[in-house]
């Protein structure tokens, strides 16, 4: 078995790599043809004069834009670059190897052509304004790494006022890779979903919109005690009470969850708990090995905080987690939305369907589970550590 410092040494390895590569390919992304060009000659296929006879055909009967063009393959990845990653807001400049990243997964693992768009505002009507006229190029928009509050109004406003499916990754698509995560998980160590505590660490975008798949999946939100940096969240909570416009999503857990209303921090939400999800500020120390201590028997812990997980997961181990998943890709155990947004906009765009409904994230959940357990006897990396 290797070291925690050994294990700690490998965790710099994709920083230093990825400070080497960027440069020498000058990014990670390029737009190729899919047409055959066999001479000069084709060009007045491809493009003048004989392009005018599609674009006469989509103009009279606009539906065509998908039989004729390449739209119906093609997402935006939009961002301005206020919440990214761990690191905060660092601009859209400083955002683009993200969203170049994000293409990249949806072309490698989903065949689905997308666009990094880093946009210059921060202002949520300008942004939705920005992407509104945006429409008649992309089949779908991928929302992502965008701060909250706004990003819930931000993704509410599209939903409701375009006619592709817009979808915001660091909510939904985390919130669909959990539930499928911990389908599998509490099969490892035999619990059932109704019957376990949730301890959720941070209610920005992605455990508020883990908290409301759950709730549609049926979990009664009084499994749930929330935790933020200022404390677990009740109805004493006169922060958000009073930020009801702005805040009303923790507001809701506030009302809804945790009727014995637990105080304190981080180590209050924890003690007892039988899952732990945490999406919050980048580690390691956030969590604590001897919070994970408190916990119940037969733990799970999904620290998914990047680059840096709320604790490392052979801390959580050795503190006595039986099941640790994190958000990064070189770690066992990986609980990151990249498992589900090329698939689920694959099959979106493959329908040409207007919207991702709760209903079709809550399906993808249950299908990637299910593929999980059907990959063998390791859960497909949601390892039983007694077992090996």
């Amino acid at each position: 078995m290797p070291t925690s410092e050994e294990l700690l040494a490998k965790t710099h390895r994709p920083a230093e790599d990825v400070l080497r590569l960027h440069p020498f390919y000058h990014g990670k992304i390029q737009i190729a043809p899919k047409c055959p060009v066999g001479g000069l000659s084709d060009f007045a296929i491809w493009y003048s004069p004989g392009v005018a006879a599609p674009c006469e055909a989509i103009h009279r009967n606009p539906e065509l834009v998908y039989e004729y063009t390449n739209r119906g393959n093609t997402v935006a990845v939009v961002s301005d670059g206020t919440r990214v990653l761990g690191l905060g807001d660092i601009g859209p400049e400083a955002g683009l190897p993200v969203m170049e990243g994000k293409s990249l997964l949806f072309k490698y693992l989903g065949g689905v052509d997308a666009v990094p768009l880093c946009l210059g505002t921060k202002d949520p009507d300008e942004f939705i304004h920005a992407v509104k006229l945006l429409e008649p190029s992309f089949g779908g928009i991928n929302l992502e790494d965008i701060a909250q509050p706004k990003c819930f109004r931000i993704l509410d406003a599209l939903r409701k006022e375009m006619g592709i499916p817009v979808w915001h990754d660091d909510q939904q698509g985390t919130a669909t890779v959990v539930v499928a995560a911990l389908l599998n998980a509490l099969k490892v160590v035999g619990k059932e979903m109704s019957r376990v505590r949730f301890a959720f660490v941070g209610m920005g975008a992605a455990n508020v919109a883990v908290y409301r798949l759950l709730r549609v999946a049926g979990i009664d939100p009084a499994q749930v005690v929330a935790c933020d940096n200022s404390g677990t969240l009740h109805r004493g909570r006169t922060d958000f009470e009073t930020r009801q416009e702005t805040c009303a999503d923790q507001w809701r857990v506030c009302t809804e969850t945790n009727p014995d209303r637990v105080v304190g921090g981080l180590e209050s939400a924890l003690r007892g708990a039988d899952v732990c999800l945490a999406f919050s500020a980048s580690g390691p120390g956030v969590i604590r090995p001897g919070w994970v201590e408190t916990m119940a028997r037969d733990a799970i812990v999904f620290a998914c905080a990047n680059p840096v997980p709320e604790i490392w997961p052979w801390e959580a181990k050795a503190a006595g987690a039986r099941i640790v998943g994190t958000g990064r890709g070189d770690f066992p155990n990986q609980v990151s939305n990249s498992l589900a947004f090329p698939s689920i906009f694959r099959g979106t765009l493959d329908v040409r369907a207007k919207a991702i409904t709760d209903g079709m994230a809550l399906a993808a959940a249950d299908e990637l589970a299910r593929f999980a357990e059907q990959r063998g006897g390791d859960w497909a990396g949601v390892r039983d550590p007694a077992n090996g």
